[in-house]
Order: structure tokens, then C-alpha cells, then sequence
């Protein structure tokens, strides 16, 4: 579930506890079970990640023990696809019509690739799971 709405019914919720439940002692203990469902609510949505990334790893070891190169060998190909669009996006590119213009050459500016490319990369060596891996370690910084 969405957190936002997570934190809005959370917020709801305590505002009707003030409002009907005059007595302390009944207001704290409504206002304990709130935490706890709340706290419960988060703890699910952690084992429900953490059950989503072990299935993703599952299914990326029988995917790279397989013997059929469509199945084993897709990731690596797209992981070198990375590597030469870099190359090219980076070195090929700036230095090629600078290269060929020292030697007398006329070289129109080469096209070049869009940031798409780093979002593929980033992905596939696996920097979108380092927010997770933050709040497993409670390290949640200033967010």
C-alpha cells in the first residue's frame, strides 16, 4: 500500500482517537493499538519486499544455470549493449571527430544517446536495491 495513504489514514486515525476517547487510560491504550497495527503494517510491507528480491534471486540463478543462450545469455548481451553504448556515448563520440580533424577529415558532431541508458545500467548491476538495503540496515538518512 501506498505510504502516503498509509500516513494519512495513521493520522486520521489518531485524531478520532483524541476526539472519543475522553478517558486517558482508554485514549493511551487505543492510541498503543494504533502503533502497533501501524508498526505490524510496515513490518509486512518489509517481509513482502524482502519475499519479492529472495523470488528475484531465485528466478536469476535458475535463469543464469540454464544451458539455452536465450535464457542464460540475455543479461549478459544487454550488460554488453551497456558497455558499448558507454563507449561510444563516451569515447567513440568526443574523440572521433576530434581524431579525424587533426588529420584533415571534416566530421560532422555524431549523433549521441539519451540518459535512458544509465537507467537500464543502473538497474541491471542492481544500484535500485541500495535504498532497501538502507532500510534494512536503519540507516534512513535525511530523506
Amino acid at each position: 500500500m501506498n505510504p502516503l495513504i498509509v500516513s494519512g489514514l495513521f493520522t486520521a486515525a489518531q485524531s478520532l482517537i483524541e476526539r472519543f476517547f475522553p478517558d486517558p487510560e482508554k485514549k493511551a491504550a487505543a492510541q498503543l493499538d494504533l502503533l502497533k497495527m501501524q508498526q505490524s503494517g510496515e513490518l509486512a510491507q518489509l517481509a513482502a519486499a524482502t519475499d519479492l528480491a529472495k523470488a528475484q534471486i531465485a528466478v536469476n540463478q535458475a535463469e543464469a544455470a540454464s544451458g539455452n543462450l536465450f535464457i542464460a545469455g540475455w543479461r549478459p548481451a544487454v550488460g554488453w549493449v551497456c558497455v558499448f553504448a558507454l563507449a561510444y556515448q563516451y569515447i567513440v563520440a568526443p574523440l572521433a571527430p576530434w581524431l579525424l580533424n587533426a588529420f584533415g577529415v571534416a566530421v560532422p558532431k555524431l549523433p549521441g544517446l539519451d540518459d535512458t541508458l544509465w537507467q537500464l545500467l543502473a538497474g541491471m548491476l542492481g544500484f535500485g536495491s541500495l535504498r532497501t538495503f538502507e532500510k534494512l540496515k536503519g540507516a534512513e538518512g535525511n530523506r
